[in-house]
């Protein structure tokens, strides 16, 4: 993704960098001759001193002070050559001693080149090569310390790649700040923009990983610099980097309301799309792009803009007024869902808001997605706010019948195009795509509306069996966790507010996919607990550890199911009448997988009566075990 920093070389640089880290070019072992005590500090006084150099023609003498004059040729070639040199063999100068005698060698040829061509060049032509010679320096120097901290991150990660201890959090931080640092002594100098644009990408990568662990607010002020820098330069402010600008505008938002800041991402949402708005006049001025192409970019970045509003607005706008005292008139939510649309004040403010199905339901998922809250952390918004819980239920009516309006066949099934949300989204398309999908259902059984969480995994699955790319296998895993982890947290069997969808029948979503799960008869015969739960250590062994490595389900949820299975075993255990020396002792037995024998010979009177029970626990802390070392020993995880 970074830009290229260095011009491109002749082939001559390659033939002269090819050797070892002994080797410059021609100049380098020239005698260096070292100039006559003076006092003087002029060019000209500096170079009086005898050389063969001095005798020789200059510059004029060849002909027109061009590409095509040779003595000029020849003094670019030396220099290009030179620095493609030190571009390619920095590297291998390891040790204090190397480096040293590298920038010997390096700083030796250079001058030799100078004082060699200086006495035959014309003044101001040997000034502005002097200048360009020393930015090209400069620039591979940015290059080298931006390059070395994106080594420094990459060894972080190897070591930490979840960035679990608290002194690798501190080590990207202070790569952020050496990065930052590099880009504010550049960011005067216009010409060295692509060394912002390249330090912007970098501190995205590394705020990107920052917020996945729930450090969103160690990450906004890095990601606040970079979007300014981008800002900053004009020739960053072209339409060409129009998205990557969205992007970090989108990033910037998300910290805020990560950090449960959303007026600050609301504000700093219609901050950037005025900014857009500024450069699309600038672009219905004068323009060299085609308009459709130009068109494209800026429908993007309004609807990610856009979407970052509506995440706030579509709350806010409904909170009570603490100053009226009249009680607002609630709808029912039962009734309405029998309407056309639109039928609520969310689908209304959707319909203002956005022109396209794809761009709505982005809208939806945003405004119901909160990535403090993990999947398995079910349960309604935590809020003693009804108008809340309102618009929640809102906005899961909209999503479904988004989801029934445009991808319902006529079949009475679901079907979904191969194109992403995204692009959907910029081609008016009033049509989802299947993982914007999945993550509507996942968000369902989060906030616990399960009948639409069973008809929608239900159908979805039905369409992701018939898929072959890894992405719908491994979203078809997911839901599977999920479906068979749904009767044990929805112990009462509530329906939720939000109807199922059509042609959908209860339970058919455990008949149709958990029947592929290999459960013994005879062990769920056997079982005195709920059977539920030895179907889901099953159905979570099957998902991973028989599935190949580019299929695996969701970390956090395989991660949150064994925590689940585990705590259920430990409460079968605690429960059972033993002494607390013999509790210790029965734990240790069951590591080393030789709990029969203990129960043989300390539970003589109660083996019988604990028996079937004892082995379903049995069961499930072997499916643990093995689950929780293939996970340890996965790369992808």
């Amino acid at each position: 993704m970074a830009a290229q920093s260095a011009p491109s070389s002749s082939p001559s640089d390659d033939s002269t960098a090819s050797g070892s880290l002994a080797e410059l070019p021609p100049t380098a072992t020239a005698t260096s001759r070292s100039p006559p005590e003076s006092k003087g500090s002029s060019r000209s006084s500096l170079l009086q001193w005898t050389c063969p150099e001095d005798s020789l023609p200059l510059a004029v003498f060849y002909g027109p002070l061009d590409a095509k004059n040779p003595l000029l040729a020849s003094c670019e070639k030396e220099i290009r050559e030179l620095l493609g040199f030190m571009r390619k063999k920095k590297a291998l100068a390891t040790t204090e001693e190397e480096k040293h005698e590298f920038r010997r060698r390096c700083a030796t040829s250079l001058f030799n080149i100078w004082t060699k061509y200086a006495p035959r060049l014309p003044a101001d032509y040997y000034n502005e090569k002097l200048l360009k010679v020393g930015d090209s320096l400069c620039q591979m120097k940015f290059h080298a310390l931006s390059g070395k901290n994106m080594c420094n991150y990459q060894l972080v990660c190897d070591s930490d790649e979840n960035l679990q201890n608290k002194e690798s959090v501190v080590q990207c931080l202070h790569i952020l700040s050496s990065l930052r640092l590099i880009m504010q002594v550049a960011l005067p100098q216009e010409h060295l923009c692509w060394i912002i644009f390249n330090g912007t990408i970098y501190i995205y990568t590394i705020c990107r990983k920052l917020m996945a662990i729930g450090q969103s607010s160690k990450a906004l002020e890095y990601l606040l610099w970079a979007s300014m820098c981008m800002e900053s330069l004009v020739p960053l402010l072209s339409l060409r980097y129009l998205t990557w600008r969205t992007t970090l505008y989108t990033a910037v938002c998300q910290c805020c309301y990560d950090c449960q800041a959303g007026i600050h991402g609301e504000a700093f949402a219609r901050r950037a799309l005025a900014k857009i708005d500024e450069l699309r006049q600038l672009e219905l001025m004068s323009s060299s792009k085609s308009p459709e192409e130009s068109r494209r970019y800026f429908r993007e970045a309004t609807i990610k803009m856009a979407v970052m509003i509506f995440k706030r607005g579509v709350f806010e706008s409904r909170r009570k007024n603490k100053a009226v005292f009249r009680p607002k008139i609630r709808i029912n939510l039962r009734e309405v869902q029998t309407l056309s649309w639109p039928r609520t004040v969310t689908e209304r403010l959707l319909d203002e808001m956005f022109d396209s199905t794809a761009s709505r339901f982005l809208a939806v998922l945003e405004a119901l997605s909160d990535s403090n809250r993990r999947i398995l952390q079910t349960g309604p918004i935590v809020t003693d706010e009804v108008e809340i819980h309102d618009v929640v239920s809102e906005l899961f009516m909209a999503g479904r019948e988004l989801l029934i309006m445009s991808n319902i066949g006529a079949d009475g099934m679901l079907d979904f195009p191969k194109t992403s949300l995204l692009e959907l989204m910029i081609e008016r398309k009033n049509v989802i795509s299947v993982d914007a999908a999945v993550k509507f259902i996942k968000l369902a059984f989060t906030y616990e509306e399960w009948s639409l969480f069973e008809s929608s995994a239900a159908h979805i699955i039905y369409f992701l069996q018939r898929q072959d790319d890894p992405e719908s296998k491994k979203a078809e895993k997911d839901l599977t966790l999920l479906i068979a982890m749904e009767p044990l947290i929805n112990v009462k069997r509530n329906k939720g507010l939000i109807f199922p969808l059509e042609n959908y029948k209860e339970g058919q979503s455990v008949q149709i996919y958990l029947k592929k799960v290999a459960v013994h008869d005879t062990c769920l015969k056997n079982c005195g607990y709920s059977e539920d739960i030895f179907r889901l250590a099953a159905t979570l062994y099957f998902c991973v550890c028989t599935a190949p490595q580019d299929v695996q389900p969701d970390k956090e949820i395989v991660v949150d199911t064994i925590m689940f299975l585990w705590q259920k075993c430990k409460l079968g255990i605690q429960r059972l009448n033993i002494s607390k020396n013999d509790y210790a002792k029965f734990t240790q037995k069951i590591s080393t997988n030789k709990v029969f024998l203990f129960c043989h010979t300390h539970f003589k009177s109660k083996f019988f009566l604990f028996f079937t029970w004892l082995m379903t626990f049995i069961c499930i802390y072997t499916y643990i075990k093995k689950i929780f070392f293939l996970v340890l020993s996965d790369p992808l995880f």
